[in-house]
This record gives structure tokens, C-alpha cells and sequence, in this order.
């Protein structure tokens, strides 16, 4: 419900799925030799939608801190297993809807709301880092990035796009970044780009690849859907889009 994949750490088959889930991508990383990055399923783990799903504000901190720790028992079992440098992020997402950009909030409404998760993660879990996904427009960024920066947390910021390559909010991403890195004295560790197709931005990052805002993003998680947002929200049935075309157009991104 509400996209929340939070509720199913308190479930037994819920944990089940999240353990498999994740254990595949580990092995795959084992297999390889590379490092890994344990995303928690926190993304609607915050005070307006866990109310939205019923839970109390003392639930969404305990559903946060029991994430964190299925993913610790992961990392223990690969690290003892061999493999190396898997880190723990704490997922942050949106206040409202990531592909809407409406009800925006100051920067220092956004510290306000996004410190409390912060915090859990900080200071009541081995969260390494924490990384916010499919945020759309540059104040709440700002404030994640500065309610992390006060708990001396790491942050990463991920940007979604629509098909045009600009925010929900119509700024442009060299803008963004540049905005949030003025503001915040450069302080996520990079950024990120998330829920948006590989066409709707790779003309643009190949046109700016010599630019310094380009080589501040170090991630991308992409849709394999090339519809627009709106699109996807009126799709009655999911759009997976095609998988080998969407591998070759993450190759081609290098």
C-alpha cells in the first residue's frame, strides 16, 4: 500500500522476500569482486505516510530501526562469507508524491520533517549513510542535505526526471545540483538520478559530460517504462519496459 515496502520487515514472509531479495544481488556482487550498497526499504518510512498506513510515530521509528537491522544481519553474513566494503543506507523518500511536485516545502521545513528519520538512522542504527530517492524539486533536497549534514551523517540525493530531462518541478538538473551544492556547501557525496528512463536524460548528460555538474553524479537507478510519470500513474498493469534494450542504454550511459 502507498508503495511502502517498510510493513513487510514485521511480517514473516515479508522478511523472507526482503532476504532473498537482496541475497541475490549480494551474491552477484560476491561473484564479481565489487562492493555493495544494502538500500533499506525506508522509503515511505517517515511521519505523513506511515500515519497514512496507521502506523503511530513511535512504529515508523521502530520499522525504520528493524530495516536497518535485516539489512546488518545480511552484511554479517556476506562479510564472513568473503565478501567486502558492503555499506548500509538509510532510504529517504519524498514528503508527497515523487513524481508531483506540489504542497513544496521550504528548505527548513524539509530539515524539520526529514531529521527525525535522519536521526533513527544516525543515532539508533548502523545506517553508514542515508540516500533520498525520487526527490523532485531542490528545497526539500536542501533540507535533507542539511538535516543529515547535523547528524554528520553521509547523504546522497537522488533526482528523478521527466521525459524532457528537467525536475517535476520544471528546474533544470545542472541547476538542481548546483543549487543544493551552493547551499549546502557541496554536501551530498554525489547524486543520483532514479525513476526516469535512460532517454529521458542521456543526450543531455552526453552534451555536458565535461561539465562540472555531470561529474557530480556518481549513481543511476532507472525505469525500464519510458513512459512519463503521468503515464505511469494512469497504467492500470506495470510497464517493464524491455530489459535487454534497457542494459544496453545503462552500457551506453559510461
Amino acid at each position: 500500500p502507498q508503495f511502502a515496502a517498510f510493513p513487510l520487515v514485521h511480517q514473516q514472509k515479508g522478511v523472507h522476500l526482503l532476504k532473498n531479495y537482496y541475497r541475490k544481488y549480494l551474491t552477484i556482487a560476491s561473484e564479481y569482486g565489487t562492493g555493495f550498497i544494502l538500500e533499506a526499504p525506508t522509503w515511505r518510512a517517515s511521519a505523513d505516510w506511515g500515519e497514512k498506513l496507521g502506523y503511530s510515530e513511535e512504529a515508523v521509528c521502530q520499522a525504520n530501526k528493524d530495516s536497518i537491522a535485516l539489512l546488518d544481519t545480511l552484511r554479517k553474513e556476506f562479510v564472513d562469507s568473503g565478501s567486502k566494503d558492503i555499506v548500509i543506507s538509510g532510504n529517504i523518500g519524498p514528503r508527497g508524491d515523487g513524481y508531483v511536485a506540489k504542497d513544496k516545502m521550504s528548505s527548513d521545513e524539509a530539515e524539520q520533517y526529514h531529521l527525525k528519520q535522519i536521526s533513527v538512522f544516525s543515532d539508533e542504527t548502523n545506517a553508514d549513510m542515508v540516500s533520498a530517492l525520487t526527490i523532485n524539486y531542490v528545497e526539500e533536497a536542501i533540507g535533507i542535505v542539511r538535516a543529515a549534514q547535523s547528524k554528520q551523517i553521509p547523504v546522497v540525493i537522488s533526482f528523478t526526471l521527466e521525459t524532457d530531462g528537467v525536475l517535476p518541478s520544471g528546474q533544470r538538473l545542472k541547476d538542481a545540483i548546483e543549487e543544493v551544492d551552493g547551499c549546502t556547501n557541496s554536501g551530498p557525496i554525489y547524486y543520483m538520478l532514479n525513476c526516469a528512463h535512460p532517454t529521458h536524460f542521456a543526450s543531455l548528460l552526453k552534451e555536458s559530460r565535461d561539465e562540472a555538474w555531470t561529474k557530480r553524479i556518481l549513481g543511476i537507478r532507472a525505469n525500464a517504462s519510458k513512459m512519463s510519470h503521468a503515464e505511469l500513474d494512469e497504467c492500470e498493469t506495470l510497464d517493464d519496459g524491455s530489459p535487454p534494450e534497457l542494459g544496453e542504454e545503462y552500457a551506453d550511459l559510461k
